[in-house]
């Protein structure tokens, strides 16, 4: 299989060309064709014409058996790196085993043409943990991860991973892995089930010596739909991955997730480690959603570890931006010396041309544990995926750690909520909400400017809401009493203003009297 889609890649574009306009310019030693996205576009719509099956041969049950660390004892041998001592980037492989069961095949392209990346079980390490098996020759590779000299020319990085499904993670200078991106998203949280799709093919397009760029090219496929795929990897303190796709759907598709996020919340300040036994204050891959809307405003929306599913959608048109970010980037407020939530990115998706009409829907999984990713987002178009019309889109993802552009004005840092007294005794029903802005034009402004909170309650009341900056810290805070008008959830907003004026983002929230 791998050696006729090397082959169909080689002479694709010749054969095409050919039959369109005549013969080649060298009918005796006809000219490669160039391996481009538009060869990769021909590779997936040719694959949708057909019905969907799963390419991978079947997992040894040797390595479908492996425990977590018996799978982490399986270490690629860093000699074995394709382009190893030849350019800036290096490319170590995954092998197959535990949840990672599918091969997916590789190919590297360079001028010389398109050659099958094969697999050898001497480029791996096996330690004491894994069990002696006989391997077949062809297993091939689970994924793939990307090296380069990111924060010390002595030193090439991790820098982007591709394992597991349309599952990819990158990362800027002085980060350490946390929240993940995926290719796409078909029935996330739906009655029916989620469908995922994964990558079944990549191409990695051989770099010049000192070049600072990468470029991938994949195949996705799963029952609904295929895809091609191209990401142009930018590395620096905010690593860019401009991510061009095209989709081939099979079948109808109702709810199709465009640029998907997914990442870890078990509980911050808004929700505080009542429910855990946690010496850390606070417990989290990233902290918020934010958005940039068609009209300009600047939405945040903190993240919480439900007691139930939740889902929210937040219509739109022509979307400016979208993420999931990490904004509190305090040690003292997570006090965890080993995992550094301090340290994780922010994932920011600016979407290039006019994604249309539909909403950012953000998807909160009730958990217990932080192993688990239980907060996904991504973009919904309106008109649902419809067979045999193909759907481009492409978009700008940046991972950072502090950007003074997203958002530009002030933000909100903190999210609190407490009990409602009246002297001694609790007022039942009614809850204090505390937001905490900083940021912009907030820094420079002196307590005594009267600035204003624009609040609004859709499923409550509020009152009793004071605006003071904070002597210690110079914060902005805005204080409230909520009283929701029955059960049903209680949604917020909030952002500051000085004459009119908006000074900061507007801070949403999503209150239920079932708790975070």
């Amino acid at each position: 299989m791998q050696q006729r889609l090397q082959m169909v890649a080689v002479f694709a574009v010749f054969f095409l060309s050919a039959a369109a306009g005549g013969p080649p310019n060298n009918p005796a030693r006809p000219q490669r064709a160039a391996f481009t996205f538009a060869t990769v576009q021909r590779f997936a719509q040719e694959r949708a014409t057909r019905p969907y099956r799963n390419r991978s041969p079947q997992l040894p049950e040797a390595l479908a058996k492996l425990s977590y660390d018996q799978y982490r004892d399986i270490r690629f041998r860093r000699a074995s790196a394709l382009w190893s001592g030849r350019a800036l980037f290096e490319v170590q492989f995954f092998h197959r085993g535990f949840t990672f069961d599918r091969r997916v095949s590789l190919f590297e392209v360079s001028a010389a043409g398109v050659r099958s990346i094969p697999y050898s079980a001497t480029m791996f390490e096996f330690g004491p943990l894994v069990p002696k098996a006989r391997l077949p020759a062809d297993l091939g590779f689970a994924g793939f991860r990307i090296h380069f000299p990111l924060n010390t020319p002595a030193y090439k990085d991790e820098l982007m991973v591709f394992l597991g499904a349309s599952y990819f993670r990158v990362l800027g200078r002085n980060q350490t892995y946390g929240l993940s991106a995926r290719a796409l998203a078909i029935d996330t949280a739906s009655p029916a089930g989620e469908e995922f799709p994964y990558f079944t093919d990549f191409w990695l397009v051989r770099p010049e010596s000192r070049q600072r760029t990468l470029t991938i090219f994949a195949v996705l496929d799963s029952p609904s739909v295929t895809g091609a795929y191209q990401f142009e990897v930018r590395p620096g303190a905010a690593t860019q991955v401009q991510v061009t796709a095209e989709l081939y759907p099979r079948r109808a598709v109702q709810k199709l997730g465009l640029a998907p996020l997914t990442t870890m919340f078990l509980y911050g300040e808004n929700a505080g480690n009542r429910r855990f036994e946690d010496f850390r204050p606070e417990v989290h891959d990233s902290d918020g959603l934010m958005m940039q809307t068609g009209s300009g405003e600047w939405l945040w929306r903190p993240l919480v570890n439900p007691r139930e599913l939740r889902v929210n959608r937040f219509m739109d048109q022509r979307p400016r931006g979208l993420g999931i970010i990490q904004r509190d980037r305090d040690f003292s407020h997570y006090q965890d010396n080993e995992s550094h939530f301090e340290r994780r990115p922010s994932y920011w998706v600016e979407p290039l041309g006019d994604w249309g009409k539909g909403g950012v829907e953000l998807v909160e999984i009730p958990s217990e544990e932080e192993i688990h990713d239980n907060i996904v987002a991504y973009w919904v178009p309106e008109a649902p995926l419809q067979p045999n019309k193909p759907v481009p889109f492409s978009y700008l993802l940046h991972a950072y750690s502090q950007s003074a552009e997203w958002p530009p004005g002030g933000r909100a840092i903190a999210t609190r909520f407490g009990r409602v007294f009246n002297g001694p005794n609790v007022m039942p029903g009614m809850r204090r909400v505390l937001i905490d802005f900083a940021g912009g034009d907030l820094d420079t402004l002196s307590g005594a400017q009267p600035v204003q909170a624009a609040v609004s309650a859709n499923g409550g009341d509020v009152d009793a809401v004071t605006v003071e900056r904070l002597q210690d810290n110079a914060v902005w805070r805005v204080a409230m009493r909520l009283k929701p008008n029955g059960d049903k959830p209680v949604d917020l907003r909030c952002y500051l203003t000085l004459y009119g004026e908006a000074l900061t983002e507007t801070w949403t929230y999503q209150w239920s009297a079932a708790g975070a």
